[in-house]
């Protein structure tokens, strides 16, 4: 890092005291900051330890966009992008500067977009050493000065909000300002809603305004470079399957798709780390080292080693490491448009096949649905999977409208001719607590023979509700796999929860239909009457 780097910049446009600033340290001294402050301890591994105090993981109600003439007619307002009055931003801005001038406070400017034609600069401004530091691993770190960053987050977890006067819904918030390109996060040291924060803008400025798709998802590069892209949920299997020997890792969870490139949009990794272990995750497992950010964890009793099964403080336990930590990464994190694209589904009903092809009203569909369900729990009796649909694998994060997210994915799937493919990674042979979880072994098996094309010359068939086309062999996993309805003893039972299903995505779809195409409609689940 140069020296001018090291020199503290004009904050004066943020109400902020340069001289309090710690500007641009690096990670040893912004380690030894946070241990000097607090903040957290040193693990075994070397590791910065720490905890996010109340909020271990994102708080969803509490996220808000200023509405106003940038956002008024663009954003999709509803139960996930909840409206905010710019008096009451301007307010909040005012009193958290306030706020952090009373201390040091620390400043690290960053970008996103590993794509240099796409990338968007950042100043980061964090009231605590740690939360600077996981800024330092995720995004990405520029090797020269930024001038006059375009976007500004603003971090204080102690600082409170007075939701009677402040508008807000409690005293936690995170608001997203468009027209000013300031983030304020207050309330909660919870380092994620940094992230997602960058996360939401890039996801309405590169649509709108680049013709870019905005993806949550993982994606990796074969040795002849064959991109690969990997969408799912919570307990799909994505950082699993994404993680592969034999191909470079782009990226585990956030990309952009332009003209020509699939490109990461952060420069690290944010990775749960609960249950982890060496043998089943030897990846994310020797990137816990100096530099990386443990939140939330716990020791074994006397030492500084951390005890991964310990879940008493939460069971989104997370690590936070620099891309280059990971061995097979590919830097920078670019490279060509997508060959093939999974969209993974943990489905505990039973129903869906291990693989199926799907053309590309079916992809926008499935996209849109963003399906998976998680089984209730393990206690005695409880053997109902909860049905989970999060429009385009991240509904959490979409400001637009998730139509266009579709849309735009069928563009680019029709001009480049990309395989997508639906991959239960879930039950077979009967739902969760009668049939068993699709062997491992078996989807890597048939992710492999998509990445290789071994299915181009097979025959497919028809599944009759869903109309998913699925293969009728596959090297490796026994032909009767294949059909999920073959795996039921009764094949009766088999339709019944195959309808019930069905039901539930065209139920999930209705908020969608006002504004979807012919085609997508047309790939809705063919519900059949009185099924017995």
């Amino acid at each position: 890092m140069s020296k001018a780097l090291m020199l503290k910049p004009d904050l004066s446009y943020l109400n902020l005291n340069s001289d309090q600033a710690r500007y641009q340290l690096n990670v040893a001294e912004l380690v030894e900051e946070a241990l000097k402050n607090g903040e957290g301890t040193l693990a075994d591994s070397g590791a910065l330890a720490i905890d996010t105090g109340k909020f271990t993981g994102r708080s969803p109600k509490d996220r808000f966009i200023v509405c106003d003439a940038v956002t008024e007619n663009t954003v999709w307002w509803g139960d996930v992008n909840i409206r905010f009055d710019p008096r009451n931003f301007d307010s909040l801005f005012e009193q958290m500067t306030r706020h952090l001038n009373r201390n040091d406070f620390y400043v690290r400017d960053a970008c996103a977009c590993a794509d240099e034609r796409y990338q968007t600069t950042i100043r980061v401004v964090t009231e605590t050493a740690y939360q600077n530091l996981f800024a330092n691993n995720l995004f990405l770190r520029p090797e020269q000065e930024l001038t006059d960053p375009e976007w500004t987050i603003i971090a204080a977890p102690s600082f409170l909000a007075n939701p009677v006067v402040d508008g807000t819904r409690q005293s936690n918030f995170s608001v997203l300002n468009f027209t000013k390109k300031i983030i304020l996060i207050g309330g909660s040291g919870y380092t994620g809603e940094i992230k997602k924060g960058i996360f939401s803008v890039l996801n309405f400025i590169l649509p709108e305004q680049r013709q870019t798709l905005s993806m949550h998802c993982s994606a990796n590069v074969g040795r002849d470079g064959d991109t690969a892209i990997f969408f799912g949920l919570s307990g799909t299997g994505k950082t699993t399957l994404s993680a592969d020997a034999e191909r470079g890792l782009i990226g585990d969870d956030e990309h952009g798709w332009s003209e020509d490139s699939v490109f990461n949009f952060e420069g690290g990794c944010y990775a749960k780390c609960v249950d982890l272990t060496a043998e089943k995750e030897p990846q994310i497992f020797n990137a816990i080292k100096f530099g990386a950010l443990l939140e939330n964890t716990s020791y074994f009793k006397d030492t500084h080693t951390v005890d991964f099964s310990n879940i008493d403080k939460t069971e989104n336990t997370r690590v936070a490491y620099p891309i280059h930590y990971i061995d097979n990464a590919i830097i920078p994190s670019i490279a060509g448009i997508p060959k093939n694209i999974f969209f993974l589904t943990a489905d505990a009903f039973g129903v869906l096949p291990p693989i199926a092809k799907l053309n590309a009203g079916q992809a926008m569909f499935h996209f849109i649905s963003g399906y998976t369900a998680k089984v209730a729990g393990t206690e005695a009796g409880v053997t109902e999977p909860q049905l989970t649909f999060s429009a385009c694998f991240g509904k959490a994060f979409l400001p637009l409208h998730p139509t266009r997210y579709a849309s735009l994915l069928g563009e680019k799937m029709r001009k480049h001719k990309v395989n997508v493919w639906l991959v239960n990674t879930g039950w077979s042979g009967g739902a969760y607590g009668v049939g068993k979880r699709m062997k491992l072994a078996y989807t890597r098996a048939m992710i492999t023979a998509a990445l290789q094309g071994d299915f181009g010359n097979l025959d497919f068939e028809a599944d009759p509700v869903f109309g998913l086309h699925i293969p009728l062999s596959c090297p490796g996993v026994p032909s009767e796999v294949l059909n999920p309805r073959n795996t039921w003893a009764d094949a009766r039972e088999y339709d019944q929860k195959a309808n019930a299903l069905a039901q539930a995505f065209v139920s999930n779809f209705k908020q969608f239909e006002a504004y979807a195409t012919a085609e997508m409609l047309a790939s809705l689940p063919k519900v059949v009457e009185n099924t017995h």
